[in-house]
């Protein structure tokens, strides 16, 4: 398999771990009654889910230039 390949391959897992990150059971798993910082637990999760996506996106193109 080449590096363009394995790369395409990243890119795809990295989506799926998107969707699944934003999908129904584990969604279901922090919207629960609490505040972390002022700020509910769902909308944490979901930001911390988001910036993690994001630095990941940006780990891998970087990576995938070399």
């Amino acid at each position: 398999m080449g590096k363009p390949e394995k790369h395409a391959q990243h890119w795809v897992a990295l989506f799926m771990l998107g969707c699944l990150l934003f999908n129904y059971p584990i969604l279901a798993l922090f919207n629960v009654a609490g505040m972390i910082f002022g700020i509910p637990i769902l909308y944490a999760y979901i930001f911390a889910a988001w910036a993690a996506l994001i630095a990941l996106m940006a780990w891998l193109a970087e990576r995938g230039g070399h």
